[in-house]
Order: C-alpha cells, then structure tokens, then sequence
C-alpha cells in the first residue's frame, strides 16, 4: 500500500467544476438589487421565486400569520438584496417577538444598508434579551389551515401550486424540527397528487428530515419516483431519488443515474451528477467520458474544460491535462493562481521540478499560496538544494498551529526524500512533543518509525490514531496495512482493511491493502482481482509490485515481468518496486 504524507497527499486533491448531487436543492439565481421590487410591486420582471415569497408574505400578513410573513419578507430580502424587504421582515419579526428571525433579517438589512442605524440599534438590543425558541410547526392546526388556504387560493388564481410546492421548503429551513417539517408538508401536498412538485416537496422534506431513517428514505424515493411518473424528464427529482440511494448503495445510485441519462440523454444537470458519482467512487475513466461528452455539446464552457482537465491530472494523463490547463491559462479562467497551481502539479508529477517552482510562485493569493510554498520547500529539496530549502521553510511565516504542523512535515518530507529516515523521524517526535494528538503527526511518524523498523512503535501510534478517528478510512487502512505487512496477524490487519474499505469501496490504495491481505492469506484469485482494480484506478508503482508478485506466484511470470518493466521504466526509484524484483526475478 501507498501511503504518502497526509500533507502531500492533499496536493493531489481533485475539484470538478460540474453539478452534484447535493445540488438537487439549489435555489435559483437572485437577481441584481437594481431589479429588486417592493411588496406592492407587479410581478412583471420579477422571477417566479421572488414573485411567490413576496406574494407569500402578504397574504401571511394578512391574515395574520406574522411568522411565515417574516421568513417570506426574509426570504425575498435575500433573493432580492433590497434593504426595504429586510427591513420589513425585521419590523413584522420584531412585532410579532420573533428574535431569532429579527436577528437574521436585522443583520441582513445592515449589510445591504451599512449607513442605517436602526438595524444596529435593534441588533444591539437583541444581544442583550434572552434567547426565544423558533416558531413551532408540530401539532400547530391553525398554522396548517392557513397555509392549505393560501395554497388552495393560489391553485384557484391560476397560477397552480408548483412553484409554492418548489418553495415551501425553505420557508421552513430554519425550523430545528424537521420531521414536524416533513408531517406538515405531507399533509399540505396530499390534495395535490397530480402535481410533480408536491410530490417533490414531500420528497425533499423527508430528505431533510433525515434519509438515514429506512421508513423516511423509502418515502424520500416514493414520492420522487411519484414526481417522476407525472414529469417523466424532471432531473431534480431523479437527483434527489439518486441522492438518498447513494446513501446505500453508489453503484446503485450510478445504475440508476446512467439509466435516467440514457432516457434523458439532453439533462446537463444529471450528466454533470453521474460524472460526480463516478469521481467520488475514483472511477476517473467513466468520470472524464462523461465530462468529454458535456464539453463536446458546449465547447465555449470553461467550466466543463476544467472539469475534464483535472479529471485528467487524477487519470495521471499529464500531456492532456497540460494542454487543457495551460489553454485555460491562456483564457484567464479562474480565480488568480488556480490554474497556476494545476500546471504547476503537472510539472512536479512529471519531474521538471525547476518548472514547478516557477509555476508554484505565480500562486500568491488565499490558501492555494500557502500549499505552493511548502511545495516549493519540498521541490528545492528534490533539486538537491537542501540548504536553500531548509531556509525556505524555516522562513515561511506560520501563523496557526496548522501551519506549523505543517512546516514540521514538510520539513520532515524533506529529509525522507533526501534519504535521511532517522533525521525525519527526529524532526517528528519533536513536533509531536509539541502537538501531542495531532492526527497528521501521529499517521506521519507512524510511516518513519515503520521504515525504521520499529514496528512495534508504528503500531502503537497508529492504533492511537485509530481511536482518535475511529471512522477514518486511511487511518483504519494503515493500521491494518502495518498488521498485514509487518507482523503475522495478517486477518486481524484485514478485518481493519475491510472496515476501511466499506467506508471507502474505490480507494485504490485500500483496494491495494486488500489484495496484500489476501495474497499472504494465500487467496490468489481475490488478490489478483483487488490489486487489478486498485491499478486501473491508480497507476502506482507500489500496487503494480503486489499485482506483480501475486501474478509471480501464481506462475504467469512473464506477465509479472512486463509489469515490472514498465513500472520501473516510469518509477526507477521506487523502494518496494526495486526490492520486489529484486528478491523475485534478479
């Protein structure tokens, strides 16, 4: 098993500019403030969303429901940015002894208003009053009878109930009791079953109420499933039936999405969600397909080019991520030095370290600098520079205890990479001193003492980590690795190993741990089926070494030794490679 640094290994995280998921509940676009209407305003110009939240907050307010008329008004403010609605929502909320909603709608008209006084006044005087609870949904009747008539009017005036049902939701966000939530909004959709969108509202509401509870998510589903059956093509209902079958099943939820993609093959939103699903489940093959086939459909997004780029640098396809950045570059995509830090990225994994300074120093802005310098730290060191990296590091101005963790590991990265094992794990126990429950620490000198034979040390630190993260997949999967590889309690290291591995099922490291596990178990059909898996996913010299050795065992040696060759060709100075065909082939 691979284990870098927890440090470098965030070097390599992936960002794909494309829809998820999650972004079944994303709100609509709000318009400029200069757009921005008031209560009494037509709805010519006005979006539907706006238009129904400020409709919402009059009818509310007259009839005397002072608190959906708040989070209406609120609504709007924030749709909107006009300070006239937030300071409307914060005097109905004021009125009506809403404090928590005062201050949310308060605070919202001072920011779009910063020279009024009066939403200060009011923000101070609430800071100084006792706390009151949020407005209650459960077991409130009239709350319900005003809110089925408001629906029953709106379905009356001929608008229909879709774009109330597509709202109701977030008029109750801020409400701690989500299945009241839920309850309340089933019983409102059940006189509306031909619409898709209370279907959905119900879905939603359930989603929220919490999709680990098996009788809700199977509602969440139902009542998707129901949305769909009325509108056939709606892909927020297919990502949010997509979303809760996630939860028990990715590859499901991948079915089920690639299904609904080849009966809606023009749906940008769902396409955009099966390249996320493949991503998170590391199937970067299948991620970048999809991506392409976006991207061929709209040459002129960045966006998508982006998204098919760093899929790319994932795939270790550098020539094409190259291109694809550096075109980016060129069109000045991005926030300033994004794009920097991806070259630089490629320069680095295709070793033209000098190239890769130059690329990490353009990156002068936000957190993405911070990383370019330690990575420039590690860089000169890779050059042979040790003297002028050691100063570089010891320069950077670290100001949090994050940051000087980090410059602790980057500087003992420094001296693993020159060859100095004892140096690195020095620089570690003395951080560790100093930081005696840093997860990143502990995984970091756990490595070091395991090169330097104390395993035994190894084992304790890591079994501390362990309990520190009991559900973190690496943390889990170095332990049982160390167990596997280090010692002869090779099934209690895969019982580890596959906890680590339901956590995380396409992690190609963990999927090499498991192939090890099983090869010194002796069951070389399943170790050859992992350690294969784990190489089409991640290229990598250390999981080609155990494919290569289970295929050694199992007498199909010239496979091994093409393997072996080609490894070696592209990572001439892997440790275990080198030892592997060493020890096996001579």
């Amino acid at each position: 098993m691979t284990r870098p640094s927890v440090l470098f290994r965030a070097c390599s995280v992936i960002v794909v500019a494309c829809a998820f998921a999650g972004a079944v509940v994303a709100e609509t676009p709000s318009p400029s403030a200069n757009d921005a209407p008031n209560a009494g305003k037509s709805s010519e110009g006005l979006s539907p969303d706006l238009f129904y939240r400020l409709l919402l907050g009059d009818v509310a307010l007259q009839r005397g429901d002072a608190a959906v008329a708040a989070r209406a008004y609120l609504d709007a403010a924030r749709e909107a940015h006009d300070a006239r609605i937030a300071k409307r929502a914060t005097e109905i909320a004021l009125s009506s002894r809403q404090r928590t909603l005062a201050q949310e709608a308060a605070k919202l008209w001072s920011s779009l208003d910063a020279a009024a006084e009066r939403p200060k006044q009011i923000l101070s005087a609430l800071a100084n009053g006792g706390d009151r609870d949020p407005i209650e949904t459960s077991g409130d009747e009239d709350l319900k009878l005003r809110l089925s008539r408001l629906l029953a009017d709106t379905a009356v005036s001929g608008g229909g109930v879709g774009d109330a049902f597509l709202q109701i939701n977030r008029l109750f966000s801020q409400q701690s009791d989500k299945k009241a939530v839920f309850r309340l909004i089933r019983e409102l959709a059940q006189p509306y079953p031909s619409s898709p969108e209370a279907h959905f509202a119900v879905a939603l509401a359930a989603l929220n109420a919490g999709a680990d509870d098996v009788a809700i998510a199977s509602t969440v589903i139902q009542e998707a499933e129901k949305a769909l059956e009325l509108r056939p093509d709606w892909d927020r209902a297919a990502l949010l039936k997509a979303e809760v079958i996630s939860k028990r099943s990715p590859d499901a939820a991948i079915k089920y999405l690639q299904e609904f993609v080849d009966s809606q093959p023009n749906s940008k939103a769902a396409v955009g969600a099966l390249a996320q699903f493949y991503v998170e489940q590391k199937r970067y093959g299948d991620a970048r397909e999809v991506m392409q086939k976006l991207w061929d459909e709209d040459k002129s997004s960045r966006d998508l080019e982006f998204g098919v780029a760093t899929i790319s640098l994932q795939m270790k396809d550098y020539a094409e991520a190259e291109r694809l950045f550096t075109d980016l570059k060129d069109a000045g995509y991005g926030e300033p030095g994004t794009v920097d830090l991806y070259l630089a990225q490629v320069a680095e994994e295709t070793k033209r370290y000098a190239d890769a300074i130059e690329r990490y120093k353009a990156v002068d802005e936000g957190d993405r600098a911070w990383l370019a310098k330690l990575r420039i730290g590690a860089l000169l060191g890779k050059l042979g520079k040790m003297d002028e990296a050691k100063r570089w590091l010891n320069d950077l101005p670290a100001v949090t205890i994050e940051q000087r963790i980090q410059v602790r590991q980057a500087e003992a990265q420094l001296l693993r990479d020159a060859g100095d094992v004892a140096g690195a794990y020095a620089m570690l126990q003395k951080a560790i001193d100093e930081h005696p429950d840093s997860p990143d620490l502990i995984y970091d000198l756990a490595l070091v003492a395991e090169r330097l034979d104390k395993v035994d040390e190894a084992e304790a630190r890591l079994t501390k980590l362990v309990a520190l993260k009991p559900d973190d997949a690496q943390a889990l999967n170095a332990l049982g690795y160390t167990l596997v590889d280090r010692t002869p309690r090779t099934s209690e290291g895969l019982a580890l190993i596959e906890k680590a591995h339901k956590l995380s099922p396409s992690d190609p490291f963990i999927m090499d741990s498991m192939g090890w596990a099983l090869f010194r178990l002796g069951r070389l059909d399943e170790a050859e089926t992992y350690l294969k898996r784990a190489l089409a996913e991640r290229p990598d010299a250390e999981i080609a070494a155990h494919l290569g050795e289970v295929l050694w065992a199992k007498g199909d040696r010239d496979s091994a030794r093409a393997l072996w060759k080609a490894q070696l060709d592209a990572n001439p100075d892997n440790v275990v490679l080198k030892e592997t065909v060493k020890r096996l082939a001579p």
